[in-house]
């Protein structure tokens, strides 16, 4: 099972991999899911709206690997003292979070990585009465 340093050495990694042309801000995001760790990067598009974070990019890849239940979300970016993730990434980790209580780990350049819960970033996130996954499973 891989380490909260094991995953931020794979964030690390990804962010390496970032197209950032507009923000210069490089970041890279690694999500365990099951024993397997998938990992992204962000990648920025001309059209803003049309740029993805690292967070989903990673949760993506898992998901369209079969894996349905995220356990933990480690971000690393060259900032400083670390990116947050955005509510649209949290939003996503949520739909395929086990619980509230996953860690959500970010590090920065600098300082040490801060830990968090998604649901101390996200509290009370849009749940429906089914998720998506359940739904398609009928």
């Amino acid at each position: 099972m891989p380490s909260p340093k094991d995953l931020m050495r794979e964030a690390r990694r990804a962010l390496r991999g970032a197209y950032a042309p507009y923000s210069g801000i490089h970041v890279g995001a690694a999500v365990l899911a099951g024993r397997r760790t998938y990992s992204g990067c962000n990648i920025e598009n001309a059209s803003l709206g049309l740029s993805v974070c690292a967070e989903r990019v990673a949760v993506f890849k898992a998901v369209s690997e079969g894996r349905r239940s995220i356990r933990a979300v480690v971000i690393a970016s060259d900032a400083p003292d670390g990116l947050m993730p955005c509510g649209a990434c949290l939003q996503v980790i949520s739909e395929f979070a086990e619980n509230g209580g996953i860690p959500i780990i970010v590090g920065g350049a600098k300082d040490e990585p801060h830990h968090y819960t998604l649901e101390q970033l996200l509290p009370g996130g849009v749940r429906l009465k089914r998720t998506v996954a359940e739904a398609i499973e009928r």
